[in-house]
This record gives structure tokens, sequence and C-alpha cells, in this order.
């Protein structure tokens, strides 16, 4: 319970909290993984993080990959971005300030009223178990892949929580 406080607010708890956890595991953890997150190390460097395991229902992922839940902005952040997802390569959007968009793929216009969330989450997650000729990369998918760079062997492009934002902004495409 502290643990999770500790994360989200990326600070030590109170002091009356702190005697207590200070030997245990759990705190410790935790204390290495903020320090790490904010050693200097890029982004390469640093241990990714665990592959969350998901459950397949029907032609979805019913439960989040991430324990919080997505953030539309961020998503949108994602979704335009040239490095990360690359979304709008091939997947022409319905955003004005976005001038170029590619036409590929499907467009985006209106996704979160065809698509459940549970639907757009398989989508991103691993779009060749719902389509295995898919052009689109499965974004969280690190198994049965061909031809991955050494460096990025069991390393999904996204992690869970970014599949979680862009989620949250295609749902909002209504």
């Amino acid at each position: 319970m502290v643990v999770a406080t500790f994360f989200r607010g990326f600070g030590p708890p109170p002091p009356t909290q702190r005697r207590a956890l200070a030997g245990s595991r759990g705190y410790r953890l935790a204390l290495a993984c903020v320090l790490a997150s904010s050693s200097g190390l890029s982004a390469q460097e640093r241990a990714p993080p665990p592959v969350v395991r998901f459950s397949v229902v029907g032609d979805g992922i019913p439960q989040r990959l991430s324990p919080l839940p997505g953030n539309a902005e961020r998503g949108r952040a994602l979704l335009v971005e040239r490095a990360a997802a690359n979304c709008v390569l091939c997947h022409a959007v319905p955003d004005p300030r976005l001038p170029v968009a590619g036409n590929v793929g499907p467009s985006l216009a209106g996704v979160g009223a065809r698509l459940s969330v549970a639907q757009l989450r398989l989508r991103i997650a691993d779009i060749e178990r719902v389509k295995p000729d898919a052009v689109m990369p499965s974004y969280y998918r690190v198994e049965a892949l061909d031809r991955v760079a050494g460096e990025y062997r069991g390393k999904p492009v996204l992690d869970a929580q970014q599949v979680e934002d862009l989620v949250a902004y295609l749902q909002a495409l209504k």
C-alpha cells in the first residue's frame, strides 16, 4: 500500500511510516526503482518494464495492461510522434492540426464508436491475433517475432502505459 503511494508521489512516505518501512523489501525495491529512473541512464540502458501477460477474450483484451488508466492527451502525443508508435504514417487521423496522414491503414475517424476498449487494446497490443496478415506491428508482443535486432529482443515497442494511453485517445474518437 505504501509502496504504491511511494510510486505515485515519487517521494518518501511520511516520517512515521518511513521508520517502519525502512527495512522492508518492498520499500527498498520501490526506492531502487525511483533512483534508477532518475539516475541519468538513457531509456535503452535501463531494464525494460516486465511485459504484462494478458488474456484475450473474444476479440479483445478486457483487462488494462497498466495499473493506471490511460491518458488521452498522452495517447494523442504518442499517436502523432514519429519515433515510437508512428500511427500517422499509415492511418488518417481526424485532427486538423496534423498536416499529413497515411492512407495504408484504415482511417481512425470514429474508431472509438466502432470498437470497444478491449478491441482497441488487442489491436494495438497484438494486431496479428485479429488480422494475421496485418502490416501494422504488434506493439506489445515480444514472442514469435521474425528479424528482431538483438538489442530489441524481448522488449515491446510500446510499454503497457503507452498502450493504455493510445487506447484512451482512440476511444475518444467517436
